[in-house]
Formats: C-alpha cells, sequence, structure tokens
C-alpha cells in the first residue's frame, strides 16, 4: 500500500492486536464508561481508531477479568438506567506502561528495517 494519505481505519488485525493497549491508554486517568472510551478513541485520533461494540465490550471484559480494569456501576448522569465505567487497576497501569514500552521497542526496531543499511536512524 503506497497512497500518499494515511488509511482512515488501521487494518482490522492491525487494530486487533493492538485493541488492549489502545483502550488502557484511554481508560488511563479518569474512570470511563464503555462509549465514552469509544468517542475518547475517536475523537484523539481524529476517527481513524472507530471502536466497534462488537469489539469493545468483549475486549474490555477481558481487560477485567485479567484484572487490568475495574468495572463498576454507576448511576447515569441524567438518571436512568446505570452505566457500567472501568477504571485502571495498579495492575493494569504496570502492564499499560509494560506495553508502551514493548510497542515503542517494535516500531523502533520496524523502522530500522526500513532505512538502508548503514543508515542513522
Amino acid at each position: 500500500m503506497s497512497s500518499a494519505h494515511p488509511p482512515s481505519h488501521p487494518e482490522p488485525n492491525l487494530l486487533r492486536g493492538h485493541l488492549d493497549l489502545i483502550l488502557l491508554s484511554i481508560i488511563e486517568g479518569d474512570p470511563k464508561y464503555g462509549l465514552e472510551i469509544s468517542k475518547q478513541a475517536q475523537d484523539r485520533t481524529d476517527g481513524y481508531f472507530d471502536l466497534r461494540v462488537g469489539s469493545l465490550y468483549p475486549a474490555l471484559h477481558r481487560l477485567e477479568k485479567a484484572g487490568f480494569v475495574r468495572g463498576e456501576f454507576q448511576p447515569a448522569a441524567r438518571g436512568g438506567v446505570p452505566v457500567k465505567v472501568y477504571a485502571l487497576t495498579d495492575t493494569g497501569a504496570r502492564e499499560l506502561t509494560a506495553r508502551k514500552r514493548e510497542f515503542e521497542t517494535f516500531t523502533q526496531q520496524l523502522g530500522r528495517l526500513w532505512q538502508p543499511k548503514g543508515t542513522p536512524l
């Protein structure tokens, strides 16, 4: 793929392989509910990450089961049905730090493959 413009959305397998890192990055800081997480993914990346409910909630449940996030039902802002809000746990914060470091190393090394041999980065 050699286009002058970046793709409008990531290739699905690429997204799937990095979804946990994306979610942990968004949840870091204040607790957030599912649709808020999805909206922030879109807003903070100018629409590049468009997380669908069919992949978002199973991933959040997986992260919760792993102990990386904690889900808690809270009253909705305008009344009505309570919403499940997700917060990063201490274990999740450590996991996020490790995954960021791993991803940075991965992208650095991938970049080295794109440079002609002997060219400084």
